[in-house]
């Protein structure tokens, strides 16, 4: 039977085995910022302008975003140990070939494969974590540790980068990568579970593959044309209509298809659907902000890159007492206050920074962003963990893909916006006080974003949906067994036996 297929899959991971995919979770999400740093090096050694080097960035969020729902699927039916393992080698070819590029576009080819690896990595090793541990405070627990690792990871990049940089030069931050992910190959080849595959035949729709993977690119792709050519542009509005259609298309194919990429029936889980959306939303506000701030830092403040990285260290701190607290809380108070308060505290730290100086009180300043990260990393937490509830084992794959692409999307879309809310105020030839202006603009609309990140977090369910409630058997639309807790705010029929 499929639930006791998923009992048998509940199976806590050793220490070395939760290492390795809190591991490969980091190199993702490091691999984001990190490069950032690394942007004017890289551009002035390639000969390249600031707006094409920017293409290092676009063109790994493209892929990434892109085959994420693809990946996470192969990972449900290929098995997650496989997927994982062959993502991390795939990463560490990639980042070989980025640090020894003579080429712009070899460089840019290189990320773009980079992209697809994490593609694989990252549902897969978000769905062992989700598989290893049983619904409530075991799986909270983990799921408060990948937390840490997706925003703290972040930061975390942002400083490493810096000292990359200014000790062996940009191609490092390429380079770091080979030996982490051969390390991470060759420990998870032993330690972590194999994990059942999907029943039937192990075929991904590709259709639907073809249709969501280009769908979401596009979505990814409007917010830098949105940028660079306009938010009326023809270029960037028939970008947004060309993403609806193939996404509109997409969702016509998976109603037909025998066994669709993307299995409608999961957005019937009202708390999965509203941690995807709050998810979308803390990429939005977390990765504009640590944009901002780090910009911030060197054109107002005149900090060297490697020191504005720095800056962002208490951000990273709160997201470590983040992984100390944050199970506890949610055990305690239940989803819904715990997402909506965190969100609340990110808008209210948010704000505080509007109110930046044109000089340095580093203290003050420390604080708050220990609050923010604190609040912005449990937001990370309580949406994964809203976005696996009720969820069947063999469809994790499938919820760690939708949880990390919604939080890609609004990332994308974060950076743009608040980049051209930037420019509103602030321009080229901007005195300090101007960019100043700018850039506290930008993160007051973020603290906007975090508000109504906690509004949208009032919709959740009323009471703890982190129970270890007894379960039951379940039948779904289609022939799928699950098991839920019985007090779970999705009541599909029960089977009678």
């Amino acid at each position: 039977m499929k639930a006791a297929a998923d009992m048998r899959e509940s199976t806590p991971l050793g220490r070395l085995g939760l290492g390795v995919a809190l591991g490969a979770s980091l190199v993702v999400v490091l691999d984001f910022s990190i490069v950032n740093v690394a942007l004017p090096a890289l551009g002035a050694a390639m000969g390249v302008s600031t707006t094409t080097s920017e293409w290092v960035i676009t063109a790994y969020a493209l892929t990434f975003g892109g085959l994420l729902v693809l990946g996470g699927r192969a990972s449900d039916f290929f098995g997650r140990r496989r997927m994982l393992l062959a993502g991390l080698v795939l990463f560490a070819l990639a980042s070989a070939a980025g640090g020894v590029a003579v080429t712009f576009p070899l460089l840019a080819a290189s990320r773009a494969v980079q992209g697809a690896a994490a593609a694989l990595v990252a549902p897969a090793a978000l769905s062992i974590l989700t598989t290893s541990y049983p619904e409530g405070p075991a799986r909270n627990r983990v799921l408060g540790y990948f937390g840490v690792t997706a925003s703290a990871g972040f930061v975390l990049g942002l400083v490493a980068g810096g000292i990359l940089v200014d000790t062996v030069g940009w191609r490092g931050v390429f380079f770091v990568n080979v030996p982490v992910c051969l390390a991470l190959v060759m420990v998870g080849s032993k330690v972590l579970p194999a994990g059942t595959t999907a029943a039937g035949p192990h075929r991904l729709d590709l259709p639907g593959a073809v249709l969501v993977t280009s769908g979401t690119a596009a979505m990814v792709y409007a917010p830098t044309l949105g940028t660079n050519d306009g938010w009326t542009s023809l270029a960037f509005v028939g970008c947004i209509l060309v993403s609806a259609a193939l996404l509109g298309a997409f969702v016509l194919v998976e109603r037909r298809s025998p066994q669709p990429l993307i299995p409608l029936r999961i957005f019937r889980h009202h708390t999965f659907v509203i941690g995807d959306m709050v998810s979308g939303l803390q990429g939005a506000w977390n990765a504009g902000e640590v944009l901002v701030l780090s910009l911030y830092c060197q054109q107002v403040l005149g900090y060297s890159p490697l020191v504005s990285g720095l800056v962002a260290v208490p951000q990273g701190i709160g997201g470590l007492l983040r992984g100390v607290l944050g199970a506890r809380l949610i055990d305690r108070v239940g989803l819904k206050p715990f997402l909506t308060g965190n969100c609340l505290l990110v808008a209210v730290t948010t704000l505080a920074l509007f109110r930046l100086p044109m000089t340095t009180h580093y203290p003050v300043l420390g604080i708050v962003l220990l609050g923010f990260g604190f609040g912005s990393t449990n937001v990370v937490f309580g949406s994964t963990v809203a976005a696996s509830m009720g969820v069947v084992n063999n469809e994790q794959g499938l919820a760690g893909a939708l949880v990390n692409a919604t939080r890609q999307i609004g990332a994308a879309v974060g950076v743009a916006a608040l980049l051209s809310i930037v420019a509103i105020d602030a321009s080229a030839t901007a005195s300090t006080a101007q960019l100043a202006a700018g850039y506290r603009l930008a993160l007051a609309c973020a603290a906007g974003v975090a508000g109504a990140a906690a509004l949208l977090s009032l919709r959740i369910a009323g009471g703890r949906v982190t129970t270890n409630a007894p379960s039951v058997e379940v039948e779904h639309d289609a022939p799928t067994l699950a098991r839920v807790p019985q007090n779970y705010e999705y009541r599909p029929k029960v089977v009678s036996h």
